[in-house]
């Protein structure tokens, strides 16, 4: 994803992005607050942000993406101490030049290609603020019966928040795929919470407050990605 407030710079920077052998520029932003709201609901490996920018800045951004990476374009020199101090995987000079930006993208690859220390929590806002949720914390989530754009998250202690404007695909984007499973339009499991299944219908160890075991349906569009999940 692209985003720099200036449109004459956003669409030279998309120009070059195009002519870059398999990068796909997913969507390209001028403003900044539309690309926070859009960004939850946006499938995407990495980010090309300007820093400077009216309202919030793109450091700013940066600590908002729950550690996707991010490579930075600015004509401002004085910000690369806070953007390496952010973990970027470069910063680019303005005027852009394809050359340069080829660099950047080629090192963003070898990075992902390297193993590195394993994450093992997700990043998000929540009803309660911004919340650090380890993996093994979440054990089920549904799409709010309030607003169909949150998800509703129970954790293992029986406590529950809601994460505000996510998708489901937002959500297992960040989860490790092999540990939570969708199981109908509005329902995703941990692997971990499952007690028995049929063909349609899943049996958990999460207890409601009725002391009754949750139960959920199988439905058919999701059962072939389940099953190949418990079963390997």
């Amino acid at each position: 994803m692209l985003l720099d407030d200036e449109l004459p710079g956003l669409t030279y920077l998309k120009m070059l992005c195009e002519q870059i052998p398999g990068l796909e520029v997913v969507k390209a932003f001028d403003n900044p607050e539309l690309f926070l709201k859009e960004m939850p609901n946006l499938e995407f490996d990495f980010c090309i942000i300007d820093i400077e920018m009216p309202g919030i800045s793109g450091l700013q951004i940066a600590n908002l993406l729950s550690g996707k990476p991010v490579i930075f374009a600015t004509a401002y020199k004085e910000y690369a101490a806070d953007a390496f101090d952010l973990n970027a995987v470069d910063y680019l000079r303005k005027p852009l030049t394809l050359e340069r930006l080829e660099k950047a993208i080629s090192k963003l690859t070898k990075q992902a290609q390297t193993p590195t220390h394993y994450k093992n929590y997700i990043h998000i806002n929540t009803d309660k603020g911004k919340a650090i949720l380890f993996f093994d914390q979440i054990v089920y989530f549904h799409t709010s019966d309030i607003d169909s754009r949150d998800k509703v998250i129970y954790l293992q202690d029986g406590s529950f928040l809601v994460a505000k404007n996510y998708s489901f695909n937002a959500l297992l984007g960040m989860l490790p795929s092999n540990a939570f499973s969708q199981v109908n339009k509005r329902e995703v499991i941990a692997i971990k919470a499952i007690s028995f299944f049929s063909n349609d219908e899943i049996t958990t160890k999460i207890v409601m407050p009725t002391g009754k075991s949750l139960a959920v349906t199988l439905s058919d569009n999701f059962r072939a990605e389940f099953l190949k999940k418990v079963t390997g």
